[in-house]
């Protein structure tokens, strides 16, 4: 008796509203803790207090396909089959948004399609945020107008397969439903509105412009902008002459730094190279003089030492002008050297 539909309840699309949930959907539902102890007994207006209770949506979830308390509440408005009004009063509860969203799926599932497209698109604008279930138990964040979108655009949603609907544009042809109006349809007609008064003080403005130019003599004009131009020109030419010549004198003064620099970095290396040849020949005679004897030196000569100690006195006897050729000098060099003068160099 709990789950049977109330009897004064109508038929949608031809069949029972319980029908419109899968058969394993609502024997699971039926079997549920939640829908039997929250659900039984509810009616339309106690209903609202249980809907205000959800924190999130979703369909069944879980290994045994557990089905969450939106997914029997809903089940339990099919069952009642509130009115309308009731219906639409839930669409626009603003403070509670699972009231919403729950109210917004009882109509996808029953409403004609008119109604559905009137009372739903508005809540696209709606941008809060909500927890979702997922089929392995976790949550997920999503959004009101999310979840409008998918009722709206697709053919299953929290485990239910939702009824088809006509395309927007089939009503609007047939004269069902009016066009859609955007709420950002006011903005852009104030932003037209601006662009057009800009559009009209930019002209005016233009406008006043041309005539007080037209007023002015156009000879003069050209006179002044010819002389204001050729001294422009003068002093471009000017600046532009003086910057050159600047820029080519101290090319010039760059290159004979440059050239002074080599030269005397040349002189440098001449200088050092000298230095590293005169010392390097120094040490070199200096190593072969400390590496050799007295006797070598002597012996290298050729002379033994006997013989060099009698050419020295040959060369000292012969200093003393002893062995002139002509006899009186020799006499008077010989009496200069027991004097200790001397010798006479004629």
């Amino acid at each position: 008796m709990a789950n049977r539909t109330d009897p004064a309840a109508k038929s949608i699309r031809g069949t029972n509203p319980q029908n419109l949930v899968e058969k394993i959907v609502r024997s699971k539902i039926y079997q549920n803790t939640y829908w039997k102890e929250q659900c039984f007994g509810l009616t339309a207006e106690t209903l609202v207090d249980k809907a205000m209770e959800l924190d999130h949506i979703g369909g069944t979830y879980g290994g045994n396909r557990k089905p969450t308390p939106f997914l029997c509440l809903v089940m339990k408005m099919l069952q009642i089959q509130p009115e309308k009004d009731i219906v639409v009063e839930f669409i626009k509860n603003d403070d509670y948004k699972y009231v919403r969203v729950m109210g917004a799926f009882y109509l996808r599932l029953t409403g004609i399609d008119s109604d559905i497209y009137r009372y739903l698109e508005p809540l696209y604008n709606d941008y809060r945020k909500v927890r979702r279930k997922s089929p392995d138990g976790n949550f997920i964040l999503t959004h009101v107008d999310v979840v409008i979108d998918e009722l709206l655009t697709t053919d299953y949603s929290c485990d239910i397969a939702i009824p088809r609907i006509k395309k927007r544009w089939t009503l609007e042809s047939l004269g069902a439903l009016d066009a859609r109006k955007s709420v950002l349809e006011d903005d852009f007609e104030e932003e037209e509105e601006k662009d057009e008064n800009e559009q009209d003080g930019l002209e005016e403005e233009a406008a006043h412009e041309k005539d007080y130019y037209r007023g002015r003599s156009p000879v003069r004009d050209r006179e002044r902008d010819y002389r204001r131009d050729s001294h422009r020109h003068r002093d471009r030419d000017y600046d532009r002459d003086r910057d050159y010549d600047r820029e080519r004198g101290r090319g010039r003064d760059r290159d004979r730094d440059r050239e002074r620099e080599g030269r005397e970095r040349d002189r440098r290396d001449r200088d050092h190279g000298r230095r590293r040849i005169r010392s390097r020949s120094r040490d070199r005679k200096r190593h072969a003089h400390s590496s050799m004897s007295p006797r070598r030196h002597e012996a290298e000569d050729g002379n033994p030492p006997e013989e060099s100690k009698k050419k020295k006195g040959k060369k000292e006897k012969k200093d003393d002008g002893t062995d002139h050729p002509d006899p009186e000098i020799a006499e008077a060099n010989r009496i200069r050297a027991s004097l200790g003068l001397k010798p006479l160099k004629l």
